[in-house]
């Protein structure tokens, strides 16, 4: 099949339908990103189909299983090129998306593609996650963060888990084996005021990929030391 049918078929399959519209902003998306990453590095991955399967349908797949009300707010935390935010938003235009990212030539990636892409509600910001997760404009006003960033989930909850409203959910993408990350952040996201609700199995359709999705209802209040200086939670994660 076509790298078009390809992406409509792998959502279906998700039970997510896609537009014209929808399927055109996705191709214009990809195209920015090839284009920008020949200027700076924003993904290892380039070829068509891979950008598809790998950063597109795998961010979606959050929708397939989190079931986000209408108008609710979303940052992505550590987006990069925007993922899963991005791709998120392309589906469900109603979200206002915040997109946090610590290199700044990434947020000029990311106003072009919401420019270009006509999205609106996005709100693309240059920040640390540690910087902002201590801002009064930013921290726990959302009602779901996603995050991708591969920092262990101990780590990742220090970085997330401050920018979440108490009710709300902080949905980190993992790989296939979350098991023991999970045991071993369960002190970490106690101590930030979250509790893991549950862990879902996701197939990516039309590949062989498979990774889990870890949800942690936020059920207090951060306490405010967190999150902790610069760097400070990868040296030292809370135990």
């Amino acid at each position: 099949m076509d790298n078009r049918q390809l992406l409509k078929d792998s959502l279906e399959k998700m039970g997510i339908s896609l537009s014209e519209n929808q399927t055109q902003q996705f191709f214009d998306y990809k195209s920015l990103l090839v284009e920008w990453n020949e200027k700076m590095n924003l993904t290892a991955i380039t070829d068509e189909r891979e950008v598809i399967i790998k950063h597109f349908v795998d961010s979606i797949s959050i929708l397939s299983e989190v079931k986000i009300e209408e108008g609710a707010e979303i940052i992505d935390v550590g987006t990069g090129a925007g993922f899963p935010g991005l791709p998120v938003k392309i589906i469900r235009p109603d979200l206002k998306v915040t997109l946090l990212d610590s290199l700044n030539k990434r947020i000029g990636f990311l106003d072009q593609v919401c420019t270009q892409l006509g999205l609106e509600n996005v709100d693309n910001i240059h920040s640390r996650a540690e910087d902002g997760g201590q801002s009064p404009m930013l921290r726990e006003k959302f009602d779901y963060c996603l995050s991708r960033a591969v920092a262990n989930l101990a780590v990742l909850s220090e970085y997330c888990l401050p920018f979440v409203k108490v009710g709300g959910m902080f949905v980190s993408l993992k790989g296939p084996d979350a098991v023991q990350e999970i045991k071993d952040a369960e002190i970490a996201i106690k101590k930030l005021g979250g509790e893991v609700e549950r862990v879902i199995k996701i197939e990516i359709p039309n590949s062989d990929i498979t990774h889990s999705l870890i949800i942690i209802k936020k059920i207090d209040n951060t306490p405010k030391v967190y999150p902790r200086k610069a760097g400070t939670a990868s040296k030292k994660p809370i135990k």
